[in-house]
């Protein structure tokens, strides 16, 4: 039995010696979410972002393999050793379906990919760490994003020290003339803006879409400033029925777009596949150029060596199943979408049209929904909607770190059947009520960057 001295002081960790990501308040909004979600198991939960499950099969997960097993062994002629071997060790860092990636973009999206430029990854987040990784060079590296913007771009941010400079959300995303004014300003005081974050299709989580005169004057902007675009495209074939616009990638003619792809939303979550598409040429190390892909996969060899061959065969043999059109495979799922968007602004409009001061913007796809009110939004607001009305929803100054926001909710609308929508729906009007007429009004205003105080995108 060990025996600890009393004159040997236990092992303990100033707080100040460790990274600095870790006292940020935006790496705790996960954890504090589903915290409140696993204390009101009961809760009707517009809060996560998740695909629909209704269409859920474990079988289909053994079936997917097995066509995907077929495919090493008739399509690229491997022994039974050899595919075994492709299932059950390492692989190669890339990944090994980097090949049906380039297709599926190019089914899809028309974009042409070699499949040399994707680096599959342990989600779009693995991919979104790599790239500010490899793209912070020194201290005076930063990047853009609009503001509100995606919680796990901020999150990988703080992990590769690279700091986010807000741009303005306006009605349809991104507002092209403050990008402007704020890459110029950070470039004015010594900072070397290397990239832009943006999604152009039902961005999380705002919902909006960037016009197609948008997304070209974008490509502009990053062709004349000499800027990347990271392209995050985890909702594009979500729609919600109206005409797809093309992705940047698929437009852009200069190689000016880093792809950011995931197969969470469109195949399972829980595979934990994404990808990266970098074509961008790297000179200047000696002996030639290289894709940027290559860097990124150095990079990712330290840090997790491969994304796991089986759950690429997942998604493999899904897209084998397919021929390779995540459009086609996602029918069902687009119209659930579809229904439950239209139902959920239906609902509003049926129980807080009345209210002059409550409004909400109205995505044509996706699955956000975002609602601005007169009264604080807060995590404290959260757990007493959880606690006495049996709803959550998520706080949009999350998607601020806290600095704005504070008037808006966001409803997420993808995981919930129609009956659910509806006691939901009746369950945060409630709250919404309760709030309006037996609390002070805190007044519009304060929500942050592009959206204005009664709720509507500016």
């Amino acid at each position: 039995m060990e025996i600890l001295h009393p004159e040997i002081a236990v092992a303990e960790l100033n707080a100040a010696t460790l990274h600095a990501s870790l006292s940020d308040v935006s790496m705790e909004s996960m954890n504090l979410l589903n915290q409140i979600a696993d204390t009101y198991p009961d809760a009707i939960s517009f809060a996560a972002g998740r695909p629909y499950e209704g269409f859920y099969d474990v079988d289909q997960i053994h079936a997917y393999l097995r066509v995907f097993c077929d495919h090493l062994r008739t399509r690229l002629g491997l022994s039974e050793t050899a595919a075994a071997r492709t299932l059950f060790q390492y692989g190669a860092t890339k990944g090994i379906i980097g090949d049906l990636v380039a297709r599926s973009l190019a089914v899809d999206e028309g974009i042409d990919a070699a499949p040399s430029s994707v680096v599959v990854t342990v989600g779009c987040q693995e991919a979104m760490f790599l790239l500010l990784r490899a793209l912070r060079a020194d201290d005076r590296d930063a990047v853009l994003a609009p503001s509100p913007t995606y919680v796990g771009l901020t999150g990988a941010a703080l992990l590769a020290d690279m700091p986010v400079l807000p741009v303005r959300t306006g009605e349809h995303g991104i507002d092209l003339d403050d990008l402007l004014v704020q890459l110029r300003r950070a470039r004015a005081g010594g900072k070397r803006v290397r990239a832009c974050y943006v999604t152009p299709d039902f961005a999380n989580p705002v919902g909006v879409s960037l016009p197609l005169e948008d997304r070209r004057r974008l490509l502009d902007i990053a062709a004349a400033e000499d800027l990347l675009l990271l392209e995050d495209n985890a909702y594009g074939i979500l729609g919600g029925g109206t005409e797809r616009l093309p992705t940047l990638k698929a437009l852009d003619r200069h190689r000016r777009v880093v792809y950011l792809g995931s197969f969470a939303k469109t195949v399972m979550p829980g595979a934990r596949v994404g990808y990266v598409v970098a074509d961008q040429r790297v000179t200047g190390r000696g002996g030639g150029a290289v894709q940027l892909a290559d860097e990124l996969s150095k990079l990712k060899s330290m840090l997790t060596v491969n994304t796991s061959p089986i759950a690429q065969a997942v998604i493999g043999g899904k897209l084998l199943a397919h021929e390779c059109s995540l459009v086609a495979a996602n029918q069902q799922e687009t119209e659930v979408y579809r229904r439950n968007l239209n139902q959920v602004v239906d609902g509003l409009g049926r129980r807080l049209g009345s209210r002059p001061e409550v409004t909400w913007n109205r995505p044509t796809g996706g699955f956000f929904i975002v609602v601005t009110v007169p009264f604080t939004v807060d995590d404290a607001l959260l757990e007493h909607a959880a606690r006495h009305h049996g709803v959550l929803f998520t706080p949009m100054h999350h998607f601020y770190g806290s600095t704005a926001g504070f008037h808006q909710l966001r409803l997420s609308i993808s995981t919930l059947t129609p009956d659910r929508i509806e006691k939901g729906l009746d369950a945060l009007a409630a709250m919404i009520g309760e709030q309006l007429d037996g609390a002070a009004l805190d007044g519009p205003g304060e929500d942050g960057p592009g959206l204005d105080g009664d709720g509507e995108v500016a």
